[in-house]
C-alpha cells in the first residue's frame, strides 16, 4: 500500500469553528416528531375514537380509517419538516440521516394513507350496506374536497413509485426531483377534505387548532429556511464565479468570490446548493467546499457527470451565483476524539481535502486515505500533500480499480487483505479516532463496515450522502 507520510511540525494547527452541536437539539427534534403523533392519537381518543371501536363493524372500520388518516397526515408534515432545512434539525442529524428518515417516514405515511382509504371505504360501505366500489365512487363524487383528495393521492402514488430504489436509479436526478416536488402539491390537495368533511375539524375545536398550528409552522419553516433565507443571503453576498480551473480528467474547480462571505456560518466539510445564471439556472447542484472557507472566497470541485456539470465547467468569470446553505454536519462540530481519519473516494475527496485543512488536530493525529480509480484520478493531490506536510498529517494513496468479487473499500490489488485488517494496519489506533467518510454510497457502506469491525464506535463515524 502506497503511503505518503508527512513529518510532524509542531505548532501547525488550523483555526476553525469548534462549537459542538448541543446533544439536546437532536433529542428535542425527535421529541417534537414523536410528540406530534402522540397528540394526534390523543385527540382521536378524545374525539370518541375508542368508543367507536365497540360500535359495530362499520363504526370500527371507519374510526380505524380516521386514525390511520390522521397519523398519515401528521407524518406528511414531519416528512416536509425533515427537509425544510431547519438549522437545529439539519445540524443535529445531517443530510445523510435526514434523507433516510425522510424516505422511511414517506413510505410509512403512504401505507397509512392506503389503509385510511381502504378502511374508510369499507366502513362506510358496511354501515350503508352497499358495495365498496359504489361507496368509493359516491364519496369521490359527492363529498366536499374528495375529488381534490383523490388527485392528491394520485400524485402521492406517483412520487412513491418513482422513489422506489430500482426506479430511482433509472431516472435522471433532475427528472426525479421534479416529480418529487409534486408530493408537496399532493399533500396540499389533501387538506380541503380534512377541513370540509373531517370529524375533527367539524366537531373538535382543539383538534382543529392543533392542525392549523402544525400546518402553519411547517409552511413557515419551508418559506423561511428554503426560500427567504437563501434569497436574502444570495442578495447580501452577491457571489460570482471568479474562475474555472481544471484539476484532472473531467474534474474542475469553481473559484467563487463575494461580499462578506467571512460572515457566513460555513465550515470545512459543509456543502451548498448552487444555482448559476444562464441555462439551467433553476437546477440546484449540491457541492461540498473543496477548501476551507477563506475570507470572501469559496471553492467547490465537481466531476463532469452530465449536462448540468458540463454547463458548470463552461461558466464564465462574473457569472452570478444563487445558493442555499451552508448545510451538513461533516464538520469539526461532529468531533468526539482528538485524532481523525479521513477516507475519501473519487470526487468524495473534496470535503476530505477541506477537512484536512480546516479541522483542529495536533501533528501526527490525522490520516487521510485517498481512493481513486487510477493515479491520474488523484485530483488535488499536490494540495493535499502540501497541507499534510504543513500540518503533520499522513496521507495514504490507494489508486486502483475496485475489488470485483466483494463489497470493499480497497483497490483490487489489495483484495487479499481483509477490509478491517487493512484499516487497522494503516491506522492502528483507528478505534480511538473520529472517522469521516465521503464517496460513492456502496464504497462508504463498505468503509463504514470495515471501521465498525476495526472497533470504531458507530458514534465516531461521520458521513454525508446526497442520494435518497
Amino acid at each position: 500500500m502506497a503511503t505518503v507520510s508527512a513529518p510532524a511540525r509542531p505548532g501547525t494547527r488550523a483555526a476553525g469553528p469548534t462549537r459542538r452541536v448541543p446533544t439536546w437539539w437532536r433529542d428535542a427534534a425527535g421529541l417534537l416528531a414523536w410528540g406530534s403523533m402522540l397528540v394526534v392519537v390523543a385527540l382521536w381518543v378524545r374525539g370518541g375514537g375508542l368508543q367507536d371501536l365497540t360500535g359495530g363493524t362499520g363504526a370500527a372500520l371507519t374510526t380505524s380509517g380516521r386514525l390511520t388518516g390522521l397519523v398519515a397526515a401528521d407524518l406528511m408534515l414531519v416528512q416536509v419538516a425533515l427537509m425544510a432545512r431547519v438549522p437545529f434539525v439539519e445540524r443535529s442529524y445531517g443530510q445523510d440521516e435526514l434523507a433516510r428518515r425522510h424516505r422511511l417516514v414517506g413510505f410509512t405515511s403512504f401505507w397509512l394513507l392506503v389503509a385510511h382509504i381502504v378502511l374508510t371505504v369499507l366502513g362506510y360501505a358496511t354501515s350503508a350496506r352497499t358495495g365498496a366500489w359504489a361507496t368509493a365512487w359516491d364519496m369521490v363524487r359527492t363529498y366536499p374536497g374528495m375529488l381534490l383528495a383523490a388527485a392528491g393521492t394520485a400524485l402521492t402514488v406517483l412520487v412513491v413509485v418513482t422513489s422506489v430504489r430500482a426506479a430511482r436509479r433509472r431516472s435522471r436526478y433532475e427528472s426525479w426531483h421534479l416529480v418529487h416536488l409534486y408530493g408537496y402539491l399532493g399533500a396540499f390537495l389533501v387538506v380541503p377534505h380534512m377541513v370540509w368533511t373531517g370529524r375533527d375539524f367539524l366537531t373538535a375545536p382543539l383538534a382543529s387548532a392543533y392542525w392549523w398550528t402544525a400546518w402553519a409552522l411547517v409552511a413557515l419553516a419551508v418559506l423561511v429556511f428554503r426560500v427567504a433565507l437563501p434569497l436574502w443571503r444570495t442578495g447580501r453576498h452577491r457571489v460570482v464565479v471568479e474562475r474555472v480551473v481544471w484539476e484532472g480528467p473531467g474534474v474542475f474547480s469553481l473559484h467563487l468570490r463575494g461580499h462578506g462571505l467571512s460572515r457566513l456560518p460555513a465550515a470545512a466539510g459543509q456543502y451548498f446548493v448552487w444555482r448559476f445564471a444562464g441555462p439551467g439556472r433553476t437546477r440546484g447542484h449540491p457541492l461540498s467546499l473543496s477548501a476551507a472557507p477563506h475570507g470572501d472566497r469559496l471553492r467547490v470541485t465537481a466531476k463532469v457527470a452530465g449536462d448540468g456539470t458540463a454547463q458548470m465547467a463552461r461558466l464564465r468569470p462574473g457569472t452570478p451565483v444563487a445558493f442555499e446553505g451552508p448545510y451538513g454536519r461533516l464538520t469539526e462540530a461532529a468531533r468526539t476524539r482528538p485524532g481523525v481519519v479521513l477516507l475519501g473516494c473519487g470526487i468524495g475527496i473534496t470535503p476530505m481535502r477541506a477537512l484536512l485543512e480546516g479541522l483542529a488536530y495536533e501533528p501526527g493525529r490525522a490520516t487521510l486515505i485517498y481512493r481513486a480509480r487510477s493515479e491520474a484520478d488523484l485530483v488535488l493531490r499536490e494540495e493535499i500533500r502540501d497541507i499534510a506536510a504543513r500540518r503533520g498529517a499522513a496521507v495514504v494513496e490507494l489508486p486502483g480499480r475496485r475489488v470485483p468479487d466483494r463489497a470493499s473499500w480497497l483497490p483490487d490489488w489489495a483484495a487479499r487483505w481483509d477490509d478491517a485488517a487493512a484499516l487497522l494496519r494503516l491506522v492502528p489506533d483507528v478505534a480511538d479516532r473520529d472517522v469521516y467518510l465521503c464517496g460513492p454510497d456502496r464504497w462508504m457502506d463498505a468503509a463504514r463496515t470495515a471501521a465498525l469491525r476495526a472497533g470504531v464506535p458507530a458514534e465516531q463515524i461521520h458521513r454525508e450522502r446526497f442520494s435518497m
